[in-house]
C-alpha cells in the first residue's frame, strides 16, 4: 500500500504547483502591462491623429465641430416647445369676497407619461404699488388627490400640506411654486388650496392666476429619440476609439488615451440609454437614476482636465496618493454636493409635494456657499495646472501641441456653455427654488439639445484627435520603438551610426558608404 501513495500525491502536488506558478504568471504580466514607464521617454506613447494633423486639418475640425453643434441647435429650434401651460383666473370661479383667502379647488388636464413632471404655481396680481417693493410671507393649505381610470378620486397624501412661500413684490409679484410632482401616478390631479396672511396685505387683490406646467408630450417623444439617437453614437465611437488602441499595450497609452476610455463609457451613461423606463414606470427611480448618470459624467469630465493638465508634465509613475488624492478630494466634493442637492429635493417631494428648498433656508444657503467655495477653488486649482504646463512645455514639439489643442476646444466648450446658462437663467442660476424650476426655465428644444450636442460633439472630437491612426502601428514599430528598431539595425549601423552619408548618383543608384569604410580608407 505504501508504495502507490506516489502514484497519486506526487501528480496533484505538481498540478497545484503549476497553476500556482500559472497565476504568478498573468499576475506578474498583468503588472507590467498595467505600470507605466518610470523614465521620461515620450516615445513610448502610442501615437496619436493629432500628431499627423496640419493646420488645414486641425481647421477642418474645428469646422466640423461647430457644423455638428449648430445643426442640433437649428433642429432644436424648429422643435416643439418644451413646456406646455393652461392657466385658470380664480375671479371667473368664485365671488370676489372670497378671492384672497379661497378655498379654491383646482383640476389639472388629462396627464399621461409624456408629460413626465406637473407644476402647478401662483401669480398674484395687486393693484397699483406705486413701485414700492415688498415681501411678504403667505401661509398655504394643499390637498391633493388623484383621479384613477375608473374616475374613482384618491387622497394621495392622508394629511393637508401647511406650507409659507415668500411672496415679492414690486411692479409685480414673483411668481411662486405651490406644487411640484416629480413623476406622475395619476392621469388628472385635483388640488385644493387655501390661502392666509393675504387678508392683511395693504394692496388690493385685482386677481390670482394659477397655471398648471407640464412636459409637452412632443418634446417627450424629441427627447427619446435623441437620446437614443446620441446613446447609439457614443457606443459606436467607444467601440472605435478601442478598436484603434488594440494593437498598443496599455501602458503605452497616453494619459488623454486612457482618461478618453473612461469618458466615452461614461458619456454613454449620460445619454442614459435607461430614459425609456420613465415611460414605462411610474416611479421616481428612472429620474433619480438620469440625475446620478449626470452628476458622475460632469464630475468625471471636471476630473478629466485637472489629471491631464497636470499629468502631462508627469510623465513617470503617477502615485495614487501625490496626484490623484487631491483631485479626487476636490471634484468628490463636488459630485456629493450636487448628489446631496438632488436626493434631498427628491426625498422631500415624495413625501410633500410642496416641499422647496425656501423651507430649509438655512441649510440651503450652507450648501450653496459651500457648493461656491469648492467651485472656486477648483477654478483656482484648473487655472494653476493651465499656466504651469504652458510655461514649462511650451517649446516641447508634441506636448506643446496637445496642450494647445486641448486648451482650445475646452475653451470654446466653456464659452458657449456659460452663454448657454446666462440665456437661459439669467442671474438667478443659484436662486433658491433652483432645483423645482430647473425645468421650467426651457424656452423651446433649442436649450436641451445644445447641452447634450455640445457634450457629446466635444468627447467625439476628442476621441477622433486622441486616436491612432490606421498606419500608427507601422510608424510606432519603425520608428519610436528603440527595442525594435535594435533588432532590425545591423551591427555596423548600431555601432557606427544608420545614418549614410549623401553620395553622387552613379548609374542612376546611390553609393552607399559607412564610417567603417572611411575610416579604412583615410587609414591606407
Amino acid at each position: 500500500m505504501d508504495s502507490e501513495y506516489p502514484v497519486y500525491e506526487i501528480p496533484l502536488y505538481t498540478e497545484l504547483k503549476y497553476f500556482c506558478k500559472k497565476v504568478h504568471e498573468a499576475y506578474k504580466e498583468l503588472k507590467e502591462d498595467l505600470t507605466p514607464y518610470r523614465d521620461d521617454r515620450y516615445y513610448r506613447l502610442a501615437p496619436m491623429r493629432l500628431y499627423s494633423l496640419s493646420k488645414r486639418h486641425f481647421v477642418l475640425v474645428f469646422v466640423v465641430f461647430f457644423i455638428c453643434f449648430g445643426l442640433t441647435v437649428f433642429i432644436g429650434i424648429a422643435g416643439p416647445k418644451i413646456i406646455d401651460e393652461s392657466t385658470l383666473n380664480v375671479s371667473k370661479l368664485i365671488s370676489n369676497n372670497t378671492l384672497k383667502t379661497g378655498p379654491f379647488h383646482l383640476k389639472s388636464p388629462p396627464l399621461s407619461t409624456y408629460n413626465q413632471q406637473l407644476w402647478l404655481t401662483c401669480l398674484i396680481q395687486l393693484s397699483q404699488t406705486d413701485g414700492i417693493e415688498f415681501s411678504k410671507e403667505v401661509d398655504m393649505k394643499v390637498e391633493i388627490k388623484g383621479v384613477m381610470n375608473d374616475a374613482s378620486v384618491r387622497n394621495i397624501y392622508n394629511s393637508v400640506h401647511n406650507r409659507s412661500r415668500l411672496l415679492h413684490c414690486g411692479a409685480t409679484c414673483d411668481e411662486i411654486i405651490v406644487v411640484h410632482l416629480g413623476y406622475l401616478n395619476y392621469t388628472q390631479y385635483q388640488i385644493n388650496i387655501n390661502f392666509t396672511k393675504l387678508q392683511t396685505m395693504k394692496y388690493n387683490i385685482n386677481e390670482i392666476i394659477f397655471t398648471w406646467k407640464v412636459y409637452n408630450p412632443s418634446f417627450s417623444q424629441v427627447e427619446i429619440w435623441f437620446r437614443f439617437v446620441f446613446v447609439v453614437f457614443t457606443f459606436m465611437v467607444t467601440c472605435l476609439f478601442a478598436h484603434s488602441l488594440r494593437k498598443f499595450s496599455m501602458r503605452d497609452w497616453g494619459i488623454e488615451q486612457k482618461w478618453m476610455s473612461i469618458l466615452l463609457p461614461l458619456l454613454l451613461l449620460y445619454n442614459d440609454p435607461f430614459f425609456p423606463l420613465s415611460f414605462l414606470m411610474n416611479s421616481w427611480f428612472p429620474g433619480m437614476l438620469d440625475d446620478l448618470f449626470q452628476a458622475i459624467f460632469l464630475c468625471a469630465l471636471l476630473l478629466f482636465w485637472l489629471c491631464v493638465y497636470h499629468g502631462i508634465r508627469v510623465q513617470g509613475e503617477r502615485k495614487c496618493l501625490t496626484f490623484y488624492m487631491p483631485k479626487l478630494f476636490i471634484v468628490g466634493l463636488l459630485w456629493l454636493s450636487a448628489v446631496t442637492l438632488g436626493i434631498w429635493q427628491t426625498v422631500n417631494e415624495l413625501h410633500d409635494p410642496t416641499y422647496q428648498f425656501k423651507v430649509d433656508t438655512g441649510n440651503f444657503q450652507g450648501m450653496k456657499v459651500f457648493f461656491l467655495i469648492v467651485v472656486s477653488l477648483y477654478i483656482l486649482y484648473l487655472i494653476f495646472l493651465i499656466v504651469r504646463a504652458c510655461s514649462e512645455l511650451k517649446n516641447t514639439t508634441y506636448i506643446d501641441l496637445r496642450l494647445k489643442f486641448l486648451t482650445a476646444l475646452t475653451f470654446v466648450v466653456l464659452i458657449i456653455s456659460i452663454t448657454i446658462l446666462y440665456l437661459r437663467f439669467g442671474s438667478k442660476v443659484l436662486q433658491d427654488n433652483f432645483v423645482a424650476e430647473l425645468s421650467t426655465n426651457y424656452q423651446n428644444s433649442a436649450e436641451f439639445l445644445s447641452f447634450y450636442g455640445l457634450l457629446n460633439f466635444y468627447l467625439y472630437t476628442l476621441a477622433f484627435v486622441y486616436s491612432p491612426s490606421k498606419n500608427a502601428r507601422y510608424d510606432s514599430e519603425l520608428k519610436d520603438n528603440p527595442a525594435f528598431s535594435m533588432l532590425n539595425d545591423s551591427d555596423d549601423e548600431v555601432i557606427y551610426g544608420s545614418d549614410y552619408e549623401e553620395m553622387p548618383l552613379q548609374n542612376g543608384r546611390a553609393i552607399k558608404a559607412s564610417t567603417k569604410y572611411e575610416d579604412e580608407t583615410d587609414s591606407d
